[in-house]
């Protein structure tokens, strides 16, 4: 008896798996249910039981930019006159679907936090993970997200929705974004 409840609880989570979602339910004769679809009406002690890790936004990248992004999350420092290699970061990141924060550089503070970071003021200032790139360098910039378990390429995103993505922080925290440099709302494209 043992072995065929464990059989159905490793099939029942591997199919709330594949669906992110479960109900769990009582009948009208007492008897507990587990199904992916809604409880029929009058069914009592209704709960559902999402399975999906992390904010839902980020369930759209592939599994590994997911691992990376927790274990090795992304931030990158820019300034409104940085020009062409703060662009040409941003388009890197886009391009390999990595999830980030971009920080604009705009007051003595987050200088502060950038020379902290890398010894310097320079800017792009890439940070994956506890590794940190001053400055625009495309192979150095490669290298660290490989290392990190980055795809080298992904399905195509907007940069709106992958500076969104933090997840590295429970989502509470991302709503809040509780003890981080707020990242700029400039209109960087």
């Amino acid at each position: 008896m043992r072995i065929h409840l464990l059989v159905t609880v490793i099939l029942l989570a591997a199919c709330a798996n594949a669906s992110g979602q479960a109900y769990r339910w009582v009948d009208k004769d007492g008897k507990v249910h587990y199904t992916q679809e809604p409880p029929p009406p009058g069914a009592k002690g209704v709960q559902k039981k999402t399975f999906r890790q992390g904010p839902a936004e980020t369930s759209s990248l592939p599994y590994a930019t997911q691992v990376a992004a927790r274990t090795s999350p992304v931030s990158l420092y820019t300034a409104p006159d940085c020009g062409d290699p703060c662009d040409r970061a941003r388009a890197l990141l886009v391009k390999r679907t990595v999830p980030f924060r971009e920080v604009g550089v705009l007051s003595q503070n987050e200088v502060d936090e950038l020379k902290r970071l890398s010894g310097k003021s320079d800017i792009p200032l890439l940070v994956v993970g506890a590794q940190v790139q001053s400055g625009f360098q495309e192979g150095a910039y490669h290298g660290l997200l490989d290392a990190a378990g980055y795809p080298s390429s992904g399905s195509s995103l907007p940069i709106e929705t992958l500076r969104r993505m933090d997840p590295a922080k429970p989502p509470e925290q991302a709503q809040q974004g509780a003890g981080t440099p707020q990242a700029s709302d400039s209109a960087y494209k």
